[in-house]
C-alpha cells in the first residue's frame, strides 16, 4: 500500500484507502488499530468507510428511489441549471409585467 504526499496535505491512493477500510472491517481488529499501523487518524478510516458504503459501485447506486450513479448525477446537475435559468426568467417576466401594467393605468 502506497500513500502519496503533496504539499502539506496527505493524499492517499485509492488502493490504500480500500485496503485500510477492508482491514478495519475485520472482526479481529479495530479501526483504531489499523489506523495506528498505517499512521493515520482513526476518523479517516471511518470517513472512508462511510464514503464507500454510500458511493461504492459494489454497493447500491440508488437510495430512496434516487439514482446516484455518475450518469444520473450529470443529468441532475443539468436539470438544476435549467431550473435556475427558468426561475431567473420567471422573475424577469414578473417584473416586466408589473412595469407594463403600471403604464396602462
Amino acid at each position: 500500500m502506497a500513500k502519496k504526499r503533496k504539499n502539506k496535505y496527505n493524499h492517499y491512493t485509492e488502493d490504500f484507502r480500500r485496503e485500510a477500510v477492508r482491514r478495519s472491517e475485520d472482526p479481529n481488529t479495530s479501526a483504531a488499530e489499523v489506523a495506528k499501523e498505517l499512521g493515520i487518524h482513526p476518523g479517516q478510516i471511518y470517513n472512508w468507510r462511510r464514503q464507500y458504503k454510500r458511493l461504492s459501485e459494489k454497493q447500491f447506486n440508488s437510495m430512496n428511489g434516487v439514482d446516484y450513479s455518475k450518469q444520473e448525477s450529470e443529468e441532475v446537475r443539468k436539470l438544476k441549471r435549467e431550473i435556475a435559468d427558468l426561475k431567473e426568467e420567471n422573475e424577469f417576466l414578473k417584473k416586466a409585467t408589473a412595469y407594463f401594467s403600471k403604464d396602462k393605468w
